[in-house]
């Protein structure tokens, strides 16, 4: 792919701006995170054309924003967020992405470094066992006729009513893993066929499960606010999403939207950002069946950390207070949600699309919840496999220049087919091993996918987001054992 050759503004160190007046069309500016380094990294390909294209939707408000992690994907940037007016905007299933909540889990444990390290392979096996993954996975969950209906309109509070994780995981999950206003009637019968049988696994791709250390503390009053207490500390992080229900909404409701751009003569320089206004019934559908795979995808995460929490108990011993396996959050990266943002002095009411991007609201913010209302909502930022992870947290700032949004993992440098023309999976195994990582996969050739190569450094997105104001760096993850799917 041909580098960007666009004009760019630099409004800070931190801040670039593409101008309206780039192509005619655009009703607001572009504005990419990023500093002089990955800036050169981001023009590499064509993500900040489609920060431009973005631009041109109905009713955006603000700027077509992308977070340092910015990549190519299908009509918006992966890593890019829009605001637009519900009153005269439109909804883009492309402004979301395929898999609908793809999100991050974050659980911290009683346990040490020092006394899980001796048993990190039996426990990585043990979790590989118990958590079906790779692509196609069936899970250990069998529905009853009609349930699926349950899982999309409830969400986690489903999964807590099987028997499934803790009541009080609930109030650490972002919307307390049951997005209102979810319809499952929306959601077509292949996507209810696609998702029945993978409630509770973990996928493939970049999905994982990783059993971490706390490496570095930066703001330790909020780290313990969130049950991080001390360097060494065990943590779990869990990373997936909407399966392939979430895929088969957003492909049912693009070939929708397609249709009705042409009933509400709305026009877009890619097609690929299809849309429709938010008040249409095409995009009341949309977002009733995207709410449904948001809350198939909390399910998921819900149980699949219960499954881990008994692995960790029946590998080291010990019962659950014990190990003391409690959730810190669980944070979409991949939603559009209806939210009242300042907008130019003036209260709005927004649709805001986040794709490869994650929420970050500050502390006192009616949607944090109470156990974080001193400190703000935490914002998990997984890196990749051999490379470490952020716990952050939410600012004013945010709420003020990016809709309360952030960054949300390190962002490809490669593609797929690119990291495996020059990556061989068993040598990424190899290396990983050299650097203490157990990492358990169902496809070893894999692994070349997900290298550390093919991504940006994690550590060089998040400085970004911090140096910029719209997160704050609260702690950092190391990798001990990694499961892929």
């Amino acid at each position: 792919m041909a580098k960007w050759g666009g004009p760019l503004e630099k409004v800070d160190d931190y801040r670039w701006r593409i101008p309206e007046n780039y192509r005619p069309g655009m009703r607001v500016p572009g504005l990419i995170y990023a500093d002089e380094h990955m800036l050169g990294q981001i023009l590499e390909d064509q993500a900040p054309e489609q920060v431009a294209n973005v631009a041109f939707l109905p009713g955006i408000v603000g700027h077509s924003l992308a977070m340092p992690d910015i990549h190519w994907g299908y009509g918006f940037p992966i890593g890019g967020v829009a605001g637009m007016r519900v009153s005269d905007g439109v909804v883009s299933p492309g402004g979301v992405g395929f898999d609908i909540n793809c999100g991050v889990r974050l659980l911290r444990t009683n346990l040490n470094a020092d006394e899980v390290c001796p048993k990190i392979g039996q426990l990585i096996d043990t979790i590989y066992h118990s958590v079906p993954s790779g692509l196609g996975s069936r899970g250990r969950i069998r529905l009853r006729p009609g349930e699926i209906d349950e899982v999309l309109a409830r969400g986690s509070r489903w999964a807590v009513e099987k028997g499934y994780g803790k009541p009080e995981d609930l109030e650490h999950t972002e919307e307390k893993g049951e997005m209102a206003g979810a319809d499952p009637d929306a959601v077509s019968s292949h996507a209810k066929d696609r998702g029945i049988p993978q409630i509770g696994t973990l996928g493939s791709g970049n999905h994982f499960l990783e059993v971490a250390a706390v490496d570095q503390i930066r703001e330790p009053d909020i780290a313990a606010g969130m049950g991080l207490h001390h360097v060494g500390q065990v943590v779990l992080l869990i990373h997936c999403g909407s399966r392939g229900l979430g895929h088969q909404v957003a492909d049912d409701y693009i070939k929708q939207m397609i249709s009705a751009m042409t009933e509400y003569s709305i026009t877009v320089p890619d097609r690929q950002l299809a849309c429709a206004p938010v008040r249409s019934r095409q995009g009341q559908a949309y977002l009733s069946a995207m709410r449904c795979s948001a809350n198939y995808a909390w399910a998921n995460r819900h149980v699949i950390g219960h499954w881990v929490r008994e692995a960790f108990c029946q590998v080291l011993g010990k019962c659950e207070e014990e190990a003391g396996l409690e959730l810190v959050y669980d944070v979409a990266h991949n939603v559009a949600k209806i939210e009242d943002h300042v907008v130019d002095g003036r209260k709005e009411t927004l649709c805001v699309h986040r794709k490869g991007a994650t929420r970050a609201f500050p502390a006192g913010h009616p949607d944090v919840p109470p156990a974080y209302a001193r400190i703000g909502q935490p914002v998990l930022i997984p890196g990749d496999m051999g490379r470490v992870s952020y716990v952050l947290v939410g600012t004013e700032q945010a709420m003020e220049q990016t809709f309360g949004s952030t960054c949300h993992g390190a962002g490809r440098l490669k593609s797929r087919a690119a990291a495996k023309k020059v990556l061989v999976g068993k040598d990424v195994l190899h290396a990983l091993a050299e650097r203490g990582i157990t990492v358990r996969a169902g496809s070893v050739a894999g692994l070349a996918e997900e290298a550390s190569e093919a991504y940006k450094d994690v550590s060089d997105v998040v400085a970004v987001t911090h140096n910029s104001g719209i997160s704050r760096i609260v702690a950092r993850t190391r990798p001990l054992g990694v499961v892929k799917g």
